[in-house]
């Protein structure tokens, strides 16, 4: 099998998309949209995802059968370069992140464009894509909530991305209170800030899987030894005193 490519250009995309639409959204599986979040958070997850245990969700339960081996390969492909190009983003350090490695959402072309002038089917911006990346967190449910409850930080990533797939927010300081609506403009500044939560989920992943060293310290003499500095007294009157 040849090396999948680190990421996917036009044309890939293109092809990735079609191969979605035909084969994996009339059996309530994934769009490329949906599909850039899942691959997101299972780059970042708590624990490691195979293939074979991700891939059938990404069609809505069962691999389609495809033509011949070539194009089972080839879909297999543009799947792990998909993937290579999620894990790259989320690896990426700096203010700048290139356009290869932009998330595959749907955007405004005119981001300044007033949300009174788009229509209503244009203003859930990041929807699926927060509803791709909570896919694949039911995956490992038990280990992220472990996170969760560790970490705060980690609570208000998971609140913003529940803003763009429910379109509501709830008062913290109320949370009886009705929801409100999620703005187009709050929508934009979410999703302007996907790569910068993803590579802070990634650093935590990349911490918690570094093995700890102990420090080894030396045994400390016991009260009624010699002190060990040479003073002829007994280490509880000694050094023992500090």
């Amino acid at each position: 099998m040849s090396t999948p490519p680190s990421f996917l250009d036009d044309n890939q995309i293109e092809r990735l998309s079609s191969l979605l639409e035909q084969r994996a959204v009339p059996f309530k599986g994934l769009n490329l949209e949906a599909l850039d979040g899942f691959l997101s958070a299972l780059v970042v997850a708590p624990v490691a995802a195979p293939p074979g245990q991700w891939q059938p969700r990404v069609w809505g339960g069962q691999p389609p059968r495809w033509n011949d081996e070539d194009e089972a390969l080839q879909v297999q492909q543009l799947l792990m370069g998909h993937w290579n190009m999620c894990a790259a983003r989320a690896r990426f350090e700096g203010d700048d992140l290139p356009d290869h490695l932009a998330p595959l959402m749907w955007l405004p072309e005119d981001p300044e464009q007033d949300e009174d002038a788009l229509p209503d089917s244009e203003l859930d911006v990041g929807r699926d894509w927060a509803l791709g990346f909570f896919t694949a967190v039911m995956l490992h449910e038990a280990e992220w909530d472990t996170w969760l409850d560790e970490h705060a930080w980690i609570e208000e990533i998971f609140d913003l991305l529940d803003q763009l797939a429910s379109g509501e927010r709830i008062d913290p300081q109320n949370p009886e209170a009705p929801p409100a609506r999620v703005t187009y403009r709050e929508r934009l500044d979410i999703t302007m800030e996907l790569p910068a939560m993803l590579a802070d989920l990634n650093h935590h992943r990349v911490d918690a899987l570094t093995p700890r060293v102990p420090i080894r310290r030396d045994a400390a003499p016991s009260r009624n030894d010699d002190c060990p500095c040479g003073s002829g007294t007994k280490y509880k009157r000694c050094c023992g005193l500090n």
